[in-house]
């Protein structure tokens, strides 16, 4: 099937894909972009698993300080390269990242992080709260306890519909380097 131009750079302008990429994927679904863009974030989900393993040791420090210099925020961003540390796509997400810490207040990274005997104690607390619930039902509460605490977890402030580890997974996607936030500290006057 012949995909038109137009198809293409709608495409490209909604997913951020390349141009070849675009059009391989428009011919594959016989020009559906909707299945296109589903195709392009499958393919680009496969891509960023098998870069998670590369070392990620170039970066930025992003800082983001909220009007009024009552609260800000910095946040360590790993890239691979410092070809890719400088574009603007790259230091987009790092911001976005170091707003979603200052707005958001999470205590971890990932759920990696959070110390064991701290997810114990919080299933116990919430075990103790829901008295007879079910351990699914407790299982649930604590995936919520996860998305306030998690960085990666967390809706993004931007599209509550989506978490932050989705959005960094979509930028390893797009850019083409494995992608990693590192460390994050926020700062609130008077905390």
């Amino acid at each position: 099937m012949a995909v038109s131009l137009d198809q293409v750079k709608t495409l490209r302008a909604r997913t951020g894909a390349g141009v070849m990429d675009c059009r391989r994927a428009l011919e594959e679904v016989r020009g559906d972009l909707d299945a296109a863009a589903e195709l392009l974030k499958a393919k680009g989900l496969a891509a960023a698993a098998k870069r998670a393993t590369r070392t990620a040791s170039q970066g930025v420090v992003e800082a983001y300080i909220h009007t009024g210099n009552k609260l800000g925020a910095l946040v360590e961003v790993n890239c691979e390269t410092d070809f890719v540390a400088r574009t603007d796509e790259f230091r987009a997400l790092a911001r976005e990242l170091a707003m979603q810490v200052a707005a958001a207040a999470p205590r971890y990274v990932s759920k990696d992080e959070v110390p064991e005997e701290t997810a114990t104690e919080q299933r116990a607390a919430l075990a103790r709260e829901a008295a007879g619930a079910s351990a699914a039902e407790i299982d649930r509460r604590l995936d919520e306890w996860f998305k306030d605490v998690v960085l990666l977890e967390q809706p993004s402030i931007r599209d509550a519909g989506r978490r932050v580890g989705d959005m960094v997974t979509d930028a390893i996607a797009r850019i083409g380097e494995n992608i990693q936030v590192r460390r994050f500290t926020r700062f609130k006057l008077g905390e």
